[in-house]
C-alpha cells in the first residue's frame, strides 16, 4: 500500500497572517510539517500552495510543491485540484496533513493511510483520541466524534457526545464510559472522492456544527477512524501558539545527540 501526503498551504490567516512561513527555528513552518511528513511511508510529499512565496519557499528547502488557484473555499477544495494537477484519481490513496501541524506525528500519517486502506466501503479517514479531561468535554472548541461498532464515524459534533444520560443528570462533572474521543483532524481520502468532494452540496449539519467532515457523512458516505491514546503535538492558529511551538522546537534534542549517562 502506497500514499502521497498532500499539505494545504494558504498565506492568508486573520489570525496569524503568512502563518504557512512563520519562521521555526530557521525554517518556514510549511517546511517543517513537510519534514515530519517526509519521515512517514509516504512515497510522496508535496505541498498544494495559494501563493508563489510559499511554493518558492518550499522548493529552496527541497520540497515538492504546486500553485493552486487562490479562490478555493476549503482545504479540500484545494487538495482536489492538487490531485487533478498530480494525475491522482480513483484508489489512490491521499493523506491530508494541515500546514499548521509542525509537530505532526509520522506514525499517525500512516496509521491514517493504513485504516482507510481496510476499511472497504470507506471514502475517508481520520483519527482520535480518548478524552480524560471534562474542560475538554465540554468544550465548543473540541471537536468530539462517536463511532460504530466497525471503527466508522457516526457523527462528529462541537457538542459533547456521547450525553451521558444519567450520570449528567445534575450537571457534566464527569466523563461517561467507554472515554469519549476527541478527533484529531488528519485525513485521509481515496483521491477518486477527493476529486468528487467538491461537487457535494454543503449539508445543512455541516454549516450548523462548522464542521466540512459533515458533508461526507450528509452524503451516505463513510469515514473510518483510528483511535489512538497519544495526543498529537500542539499546531500553529496563533502567535501564542508559534511561541509556544517555538520553545518546544528549542527544548528538543539536536539531531543524533545522546545523554550521556553519568
Amino acid at each position: 500500500m502506497t500514499f502521497t501526503v498532500l499539505i494545504p498551504a494558504r498565506l492568508a490567516s486573520t489570525r496569524l497572517p503568512n502563518k504557512p512561513l512563520a519562521d521555526l527555528a530557521g525554517v518556514p513552518m510549511v517546511v517543517r510539517v513537510a519534514e515530519q511528513a517526509r519521515k512517514s511511508r509516504a512515497r510522496r510529499v508535496v505541498v498544494a500552495a495559494d501563493d508563489a512565496s510559499i511554493v518558492d519557499a518550499c522548493r529552496a528547502h527541497g520540497v515538492e510543491a504546486l500553485l493552486t488557484r487562490r479562490d478555493h473555499p476549503t482545504g479540500s477544495d484545494r487538495l482536489a485540484e492538487a490531485c487533478e494537477q498530480l494525475g491522482l484519481d480513483g484508489g489512490d490513496i491521499v493523506v491530508n496533513v494541515q500546514g499548521d501541524e509542525p509537530l505532526i506525528e509520522p506514525a499517525l500519517i500512516d496509521a491514517c493511510a493504513d485504516v482507510l486502506n481496510r476499511c472497504l466501503g470507506c471514502v475517508m479517514s481520520t483519527a482520535a483520541h480518548p478524552i480524560d479531561d471534562v474542560a475538554e468535554f465540554i468544550s465548543p472548541n473540541v471537536v468530539k466524534v462517536v463511532c460504530d461498532q466497525a471503527g466508522r464515524a457516526l457523527y462528529f459534533s462541537r457538542a459533547p457526545i456521547p450525553w451521558w444520560r444519567d450520570g449528567n443528570a445534575g450537571g457534566i462533572t464527569g466523563l461517561p464510559q467507554p472515554a469519549p474521543l476527541r478527533h484529531i483532524g488528519i485525513y485521509g481520502y481515496h483521491a477518486g472522492f477527493l476529486r468528487r468532494f467538491p461537487s457535494l452540496a454543503r449539508s445543512p449539519l455541516e454549516a450548523t456544527e462548522s464542521l466540512e467532515q459533515l458533508r461526507v457523512l450528509w452524503h451516505g458516505e463513510r469515514i473510518a477512524v483510528h483511535v489512538t491514546n497519544l495526543r498529537p503535538g500542539p499546531g500553529v492558529d496563533t502567535p501564542e501558539d508559534l511561541v509556544r511551538v517555538r520553545e518546544l522546537l528549542q527544548a528538543r534534542p539536536a539531531p543524533g545527540s545522546q545523554r550521556r549517562s553519568a
